[in-house]
């Protein structure tokens, strides 16, 4: 005997079942691959457009959001949503409903979410623990470089009493050795080349500029000193320009003065005569 193949029709899956959605009633539909799947018929009250939007209330901490998103979405599309509101990424989210953590691929409807439900949302513990380290290293961070350029300070605090010694000695006409000036410089240098290998951000980072502008504002006094020193004719040149001008003006008005006086005491005996 044969067995009958029997290929049972749509209308033949469905018609045991009708649209009483009071008793829950599930009505089916035979896609065209062959797949029996829940009809979402539109007349339904929880089988709306996947186009219409629900609001959620998501408590996070002492927070509180009101998020839209569509009917049907998953716990994932609501994770993703609340990045831009809470600055969580969605791997650092965990969403609570009805105290239950739920997946990323459950969907909001199928497990009773409607509109102005409210879910809880925490931060992934590992999430919260790393976040907490990461702070911590750029706490250290951050003091290490404050420590760094406080060395760098001293050091340049010695420099520039050198500095100014340098520039006393020659501004008061003293050949100084060039040596001083060259080693000075490179002092210098080492300490900027200090600055710039030190990490740093936000406050500290102007700190260190500051510390950078000082050191080369020494170095270009330094370049200064060292050229006045190589010409020290160059340190009096309009002292003894304007000792020249007045001197010739002296000139000039004592030989004109004796010379009109001559003349006059000259001719004034030559009358007399």
């Amino acid at each position: 005997m044969k067995a009958s193949s029997f290929k049972p029709s749509v209308s033949s899956l469905i018609n045991d079942y009708d649209y009483d959605f009071n008793r829950n009633i599930i009505d089916w539909e035979l896609r065209p691959c062959g797949m029996l799947v829940q009809k979402r018929h539109p007349l339904h009250p929880s089988s709306s457009s996947s186009s219409a939007m629900i609001n959620i209330k998501v408590s996070y901490g002492s927070h509180h959001h009101d998020i839209a998103v569509p009917a049907q979405s998953t716990f994932g599309d609501l994770k993703r949503a609340l990045v831009a509101e809470t600055g969580l990424k969605a791997k650092e989210q965990r969403l609570l409903f009805r105290g239950k953590e739920k997946e990323d691929e459950e969907f909001l409807h199928m497990v009773g979410v409607e509109d102005m439900s409210k879910v809880i949302l925490l931060e992934d513990p590992a999430s919260k623990d790393r976040k907490l380290k990461e702070i911590q290293r750029n706490n250290e961070g951050i003091l290490k470089a404050c420590e760094a350029i406080s060395i760098v300070t001293t050091q340049v605090d010695k420099l520039s009493e050198k500095v100014v010694d340098l520039e006393r000695r020659v501004n008061g006409g003293t050949k100084v050795a060039e040596k001083e000036f060259v080693v000075l410089i490179e002092l210098l240098m080492l300490q900027l080349l200090k600055l710039d290998s030190i990490e740093a951000d936000g406050e500290v980072k102007v700190q260190r500029r500051n510390e950078v502008r000082r050191v080369q504002s020494y170095a270009d006094t330094l370049d200064n000193l060292k050229a006045r020193n190589g010409n020290p004719f160059s340190n009096n040149t309009n002292n003894k320009a304007m000792c020249m001008s007045v001197s010739t003006k002296w000139e000039t008005f004592e030989s004109g003065f004796a010379s009109f006086n001559s003349t006059v005491i000259s001719q004034n005996w030559e009358l007399f005569d």
